[in-house]
Parts: C-alpha cells; structure tokens; sequence
C-alpha cells in the first residue's frame, strides 16, 4: 500500500479528527491518550503546525522525524516542533498494548507569553534530534504530574487565569525534560566516552585522507551522521564531557594537523591551508593565530 499521502494538520480540532478522538476541551491546548490514538491505516506523511510532548510506551510502528527513525530503544519521552514532517510506517495495528501520553500546544496559545520565544531555545525540538529521553520512575512520575496538571486546568472552567496557570506549567515540563536531558549525557559516560574515541578516530583518518582536498574541511553533519548520532547530541555530549563545540574539535584538529606540518615539512603556509581543506590561504592563518596568538610564520620560525 503506497504512504505517499501527505496529511497537514492545522489545528488541535483536525488532530482530534485524525487521530479518531472525540473533540478536544480546549481550542489551542489537548493531553491526548496515547493507548487510545486511531490512526488511519494509510497514514503516509504528517504536518502538524502544533508542538508535541510526548510519553509513548509499546511503540508499534517506526516514527520518522525528518529522515531519520526515531530510536525508542532506551528512552520513551519525545520532543517534536511545528510543521515538521513526521512519518508513520511499518504500523502493526496488533501490537503490544500502548500506554502514554501526547501533549499538544498550538503556537498561537503561547501569543504575548514568556515561552512564545524561549520554546525556540530547547535543542529538544530539534529537526535532528532522533533519540527519546529515557526517564528513571522518579522523573516519570514527576513529568506525568506536571502533565496531569495541564490536563486538569484546561478541562476545568476556563478564565482570565488559565492560560497563565498552563504556560507555567508547560515551563516547569520543558525546563525538567532539560535537566533530564542533561543528566543523560552524564549517566551514559562510558557509552558517550566511546564516541568520543570513535569522532578521534574519524577526524584523524579525514585529516589523513584526500577528503580536506577533494571535499574541504569535516562538517558538524558529516561527523555526526558517521556516529550515526544526531548533531545536536553530538553536540550536547561534547559540551558535556569536554566544554567545547563540534566546531571547537575540528578546529583544534586542524591547528594539530598545521603545527605538524609547519614544524616537519618545508611546505608554504599556501601549500599547508590548501591541504587543510582551506580554499583561502588567509582565512587558515586567521584562525591559526585566533588559537595559537601566533602567524604560521611565527610559529615556524620558533623551531628555527
């Protein structure tokens, strides 16, 4: 059967429809049951232009988020932004029995509040992230109160009050999912300690090969898609276990490379920027300097 189907979803009312659940409570806000989501079986490619939050367990199908799956192998939270292209495919309609939770946040909700602009600040949401946040019992449990109290405001009578009372809630969720994430990076050290002996590996072999001629300087995206890791946790373990950016490691490898070749070879610092993958010569002894506080020259010279 073809999933060549494109669904856009523009409002909480169209979701409830879609996903075959009575009509929500609130216009721009909904805490949906995960167990009880109907999809239809031909589902193909979704848009939503809403926020999600999500508790799934007993997933039955890959989830697509951009073109890479989702991995619920370690964790069931999972984060996804408005009007992204999410995918459904391989649905089991007879799997294992689902349980969980889907919060659904339509931007305009957040309209003259602190979270319009901060939500855009959690790395979570990202396009590239494609892992679920594993949570221990504790943090479940707290993360499903929060929840609940969302669920219990918006379903209550609404007044002048309510829309306050739900955003702080949603920031006391999206701050604790930020710390959870941050404790993930630390509670995975020997996994995350690993990765960072594989991206060793694979910038020296770069550093090694005709690939900085050929294909210029290492990419935040080439790294990251050879780990098979998302960029943003390529990016949020790096911080973690070292204190400097993606960026921040390809450069130092680079002035590892250039003091090598400066201090062995009698190659022109041309001659060096260009094997270095640098199109221009002076934008390789720009950064040499910003690190080193010394020109190419210089430094050359000091083993003169």
């Amino acid at each position: 059967m073809s999933n060549s189907k494109i669904y856009h979803i523009k409002t909480i009312t169209e979701l409830h429809r879609f996903c075959n659940l009575e009509k929500p409570k609130h216009p721009l806000v909904s805490v949906i049951d995960y167990s009880k989501v109907n999809l239809p079986a031909e589902t193909g490619s979704i848009i939503c232009d809403c926020y999600s939050i999500a508790i799934k367990k007993g997933v039955n199908f890959d989830f697509k988020y951009g073109q890479q799956v989702y991995d619920f192998d370690e964790g069931v939270m999972i984060f996804t932004a408005p009007k992204q292209v999410i995918k459904i495919e391989n649905k089991d309609i007879d799997g294992i029995n689902r349980e969980g939770w889907i919060l659904y946040i339509h931007p305009d909700f957040l309209w003259n509040t602190s979270l319009a602009k901060s939500i855009k600040q959690y790395e979570y949401f990202d396009y590239s992230v494609n892992e679920a946040l594993f949570l221990s019992e504790k943090e479940e449990s707290l993360i499903n109160s929060l929840v609940q109290n969302i669920d219990d405001e918006y379903r209550s009578n609404i007044d002048k009050f309510s829309q306050g009372i739900i955003i702080s809630h949603i920031e006391s969720l999206l701050n604790y999912s930020e710390r959870f994430y941050q404790r993930q990076f630390i509670t995975r050290k020997i996994t995350n300690h690993k990765i960072l002996d594989r991206l060793e590996v694979l910038l020296n072999k770069y550093f090694d090969s005709d690939d900085l001629v050929t294909k210029g300087l290492p990419t935040v995206q080439y790294l990251a898609e050879n780990l098979t890791i998302s960029q943003s946790y390529l990016s949020g373990l790096l911080k973690n276990l070292t204190g400097k950016s993606t960026q921040h490691h390809i450069q130092d490898k680079i002035i590892e490379k250039a003091k090598e070749k400066l201090s062995t070879t009698d190659l022109s610092v041309s001659e060096i920027a260009y094997t270095l993958g640098f199109e221009f010569p002076q934008s390789f002894s720009k950064l040499f300097k910003t690190k080193t506080n010394l020109s190419p020259l210089k430094f050359r010279q000091s083993f003169n």
